[in-house]
Order: C-alpha cells, then sequence, then structure tokens
C-alpha cells in the first residue's frame, strides 16, 4: 500500500486520537481496552499496557505539583515556587491537592526527578487520592515514561497545561488556528507517547503487495506535518490581513496594553474605552485582541488593544503561533505595561514581560509603566514607595478609577510631539481632503468663501506632507 492510501486510510484515526483532551481522567478501571484496526488481541496488548491512560470526561482532576530547581533561599518553604502553577492548574479546572519541590542543582536527566524523590511524590499521590502529576517545567519523553511508569498516573508538563489553558479559552477562529498549532508543534517529538496505534501498515493487494509497511507513527507525524504547513499559511494570510488593518490605523495614536496574566489589562480597557470585553480573575482570560477608541480631547484619535498576558516560561510554540495577535503590541505608538502592585514578585513580572516583548519585536517601543491594582494595598504609601522602587510612571486603579487622569495627561503630552497645527486653505470641491482632516485631526476653526474651506487644524505628523499643497500663505489669517 502506497503512502497516499495509507493517509487516507488512517486520517479517521489520527483526527480521532488529536481529539482527545489533555485534562480527562483515565478509563474506569475493568474496562475493555479498545483493540485497534488490523491488530489482534495479542499484538495490541503492549500497546495497551504502554500508552497513556485515555481519560473520559466526568471525573475531577486531582493533581499534584512538582517543581526542581535551587529554589529561592530567601524563602523558607520551597513549595511557594509553585504559587503560579497553582494558580495555572485552576485555571484549567484542576483541584490542587499538594505539592511537592525538590532541591537539586540539575535535574535528573532519565526521570526527573531523583529516584528518592520520586517514590516519595508516589507516596503522597496515593495518599491524596491524586489522578494527575504537574511538573513545573517542560519534560522530555522519556522523562514523562519514566515517572508515568513508576507512578502509575499521567504526567504532564507546563507547556502542556499552559496550552490546554489556551485551547480551552480560544473563541475566535484565529485563535482557534493559534491553539491548534501549539498543540501540533508540542505533540509532534512525543508522539510515540500518545498514539495508541503503533501497528504497521501493510499492503492489501495482491501477490507481492504485502510487506513490512510503513509504521502508523510515521503517517500520523506526516500527517501532522501536513496539518502545521495548513494552519502556517493560514495564519500568514491572517497575519498579512492585520499587517494591513493596522497600516490603516497609521493616523491614529495606538495605545497597546500589555502585561503579566492576571495584571488587570482588561480591566483598564473597560474603564478607559468602555468596551465590553471579558473581565475574570484568572490566567489568560483573554486571548484574542480587542481595539477600541478611547474618548480623549485630543487632536488625533487614540486607539487602544487589549493583548494577551504573558506568563513566566511561556512556551515558545505558544509565542510563535500568537504572532499575528501580538501584530498590535509591535506596531503600537506607545505600550500601557501594566503591573499588579499586590503583587510580591512584581519586579520579575516586569523583567519577564520586557523579555517577550523583546522576543516578538517590540522591546524598542516607547513604554509607560502602569502601577495598577493600588487600591489592593493597605495604605496609600505603599503605592508612592512602589512606584520608587519599580520606577513606575503612574499608579492606578482601574476598578476603582483612580489615576486615570494621569493616564490621560501622559497620553496627551506624547501626542503634543506626535502632531502639528496647520493653517489650511482647500478647494470646497474637495470633500475627500475635508473629510481627511476631520477624520485624522481636531479642528480649531473652519469658514468657507466661494472657492475655499480655510480650517486651522491640529494632525498627525504623518499627514503633514501630505497637506502641504493646502497650507494657507503665512500672510493670510482668514
Amino acid at each position: 500500500m502506497d503512502s497516499r492510501s495509507a493517509d487516507r486510510r488512517h486520517e479517521r484515526s489520527y483526527a480521532a486520537d488529536r481529539r482527545r483532551k489533555k485534562f480527562e481522567p483515565k478509563d474506569s478501571e475493568g474496562a475493555e481496552p479498545r483493540v485497534p484496526d488490523g491488530e489482534d488481541e495479542a499484538d495490541s496488548e503492549e500497546s495497551v499496557r504502554t500508552e497513556r491512560p485515555v481519560p473520559t470526561e466526568k471525573t475531577e482532576e486531582r493533581a499534584i505539583l512538582v517543581g526542581v530547581g535551587s529554589g529561592d533561599p530567601r524563602e523558607e518553604d520551597d513549595n511557594r515556587e509553585l504559587d503560579e502553577l497553582a494558580e495555572l492548574a485552576r485555571s484549567a479546572g484542576a483541584q490542587v491537592l499538594g505539592r511537592l519541590y525538590q532541591r537539586r542543582a540539575k535535574p535528573d536527566a532519565g526521570s526527573w526527578l531523583g529516584r528518592g524523590k520520586l517514590e516519595e511524590l508516589k507516596e503522597l499521590c496515593v495518599a491524596t487520592g491524586a489522578n494527575l502529576v504537574v511538573a513545573d517545567t517542560d519534560l522530555g519523553p522519556a522523562q514523562v515514561r519514566t515517572m508515568e511508569e513508576v507512578l502509575s498516573l499521567r504526567v504532564i508538563d507546563r507547556s502542556e497545561l499552559i496550552i490546554h489553558i489556551f485551547a480551552t479559552h480560544a473563541r475566535t477562529h484565529q485563535a482557534r488556528l493559534q491553539v491548534e498549532l501549539a498543540q501540533l508543534q508540542y505533540q509532534a517529538p512525543r508522539l510515540k507517547r500518545m498514539w495508541t496505534h503503533l501497528s504497521r501498515i501493510t499492503g492489501a493487494g495482491g501477490i507481492g503487495s504485502r510487506g513490512p509497511g510503513e509504521k502508523q507513527l510515521e503517517v500520523d507525524r506526516r500527517l501532522i506535518q501536513k496539518r502545521i504547513l495548513v494552519l502556517r499559511e493560514e495564519l500568514a494570510e491572517i497575519e498579512a490581513r492585520k499587517s494591513r488593518q493596522v497600516a490603516t490605523r497609521d493616523q491614529a495614536f495606538r495605545v497597546g496594553l500589555v502585561g503579566y496574566t492576571n495584571a488587570g489589562k482588561s480591566t483598564l480597557m473597560k474603564a478607559l474605552t468602555g468596551a465590553d470585553v471579558l473581565i475574570a480573575d484568572r490566567l489568560f482570560a483573554t486571548l484574542d485582541t480587542r481595539t477600541r477608541k478611547w474618548p480623549l480631547a485630543s487632536p488625533i484619535p487614540v486607539l487602544v488593544s487589549d493583548t494577551v498576558g504573558f506568563v513566566d516560561k511561556l512556551p515558545h510554540h505558544l509565542v510563535a503561533s500568537f504572532h499575528a495577535t501580538l501584530e498590535e503590541v509591535r506596531e503600537a505608538s506607545l505600550l500601557f505595561h501594566v503591573v499588579d502592585a499586590s503583587d510580591q514578585k512584581a519586579a520579575d513580572r516586569i523583567r519577564i514581560v520586557r523579555e517577550v516583548l523583546k522576543a516578538i519585536g517590540a522591546g524598542e517601543v516607547p513604554e509607560l509603566l502602569v502601577l495598577n491594582k493600588c487600591d489592593r494595598l493597605a495604605d496609600p504609601v505603599e503605592a508612592t514607595i512602589a512606584c520608587k522602587r519599580l520606577e513606575a510612571d503612574v499608579a492606578i486603579s482601574a476598578t476603582a478609577r483612580q489615576g486615570l487622569g494621569d493616564l490621560a495627561r501622559a497620553v496627551e503630552l506624547r501626542l503634543q510631539d506626535s502632531s502639528e497645527t496647520l493653517e489650511l486653505r482647500i478647494p470646497v470641491g474637495d470633500g475627500k481632503t475635508l473629510a481627511l482632516i476631520h477624520r485624522e485631526g481636531r479642528v480649531l476653526s473652519e469658514r468657507f468663501d466661494a472657492e475655499f474651506a480655510w480650517i486651522t487644524a491640529v494632525v498627525p505628523r504623518s499627514l503633514v506632507r501630505a497637506l502641504s499643497t493646502w497650507q494657507a500663505p503665512s500672510s493670510l489669517d482668514g
């Protein structure tokens, strides 16, 4: 059987496997193992014994969180290193039953945890009734296999957890494509541990057609690569369309909201623009960029874009996949870098966000550091101290609508540097130019005679050259 026939024959099987959700519990005990088509029970027995457990949808995920590292010498309790992982697990719908942290200079190459710590983890899982282990880093396929064999439980890593959250929260077509691409890129090197149908495909024709055939694993790998190419092409088209969209806003002053996830960007977006955006106290509540007009008394329009939040150890697959979504950030006139004032690790969060901005090509965009959630601080003096310590530009509370005027003034100061006041004499029949001035600038005065419209307007510097033909002689004051 040639490779094309193999692709057609097993595409359904591949699609069914890919739809399996990561956050599903194992099969109930006593369930009959599925025997893949084309295999007898003897052939499939080994596959069933070594495959990752196939979950169903109803049982709650009960997780143990595990970390390995040098730890923070300032922390007496190493388990606090797993606070963010706990928030991620809860966002994914899992119940966190316990934590385990091992201090060591370098993770074990074969099992990630040391042998003794792995046994301790097994005892903890049995004692708590956990059915899932979540590692606070990326694991290799061999490490996952070793841990699952010892623990007899599913083991997932941080990237798999974050990708699952993104998949759960994806709502638009673009977001779903981006998440699917990240999933496939993550799964491609891990196929051997994920697929259950590892039999060889043999010829079904006449004499001489039957041979060793091709492993189903190889077919799946080829199908995944084909799908990745299709997704990349479709996302490239979306990115090109997005770039054209952003280019049409060239005359506007564009503000991009960036920051660590759950820093309050969507709340600030709603406070500034009145946009009906999702506001939730959870990680990665926003995946899709939304752009709305900020109704300021400014000479040119001001647009605000809310973007996906960042997080430490953000999977590089996701950063690459969401390249089109982050176009608004790269092309912004100014970034509001939103920081949670009540976060004990605010300085680390700022560093992580700036690293991601640099990675996506937005490291040179002007930034305004905005300290949000100041209403959560016990003493107003703490906000002043935090601003000085973090070198923040503005302290606000988006929920209480405090400090929003300071943000507006900061933007107006920058607008003064990006606009110019012109006196123009435009033929009354040139409706296109007249409409452009009213749409992209602020008209200070306007009068008409039989031939011309005499206008004084503040316009973006990017329009000055285009309007230079219509500048009134300096001797004519109206």
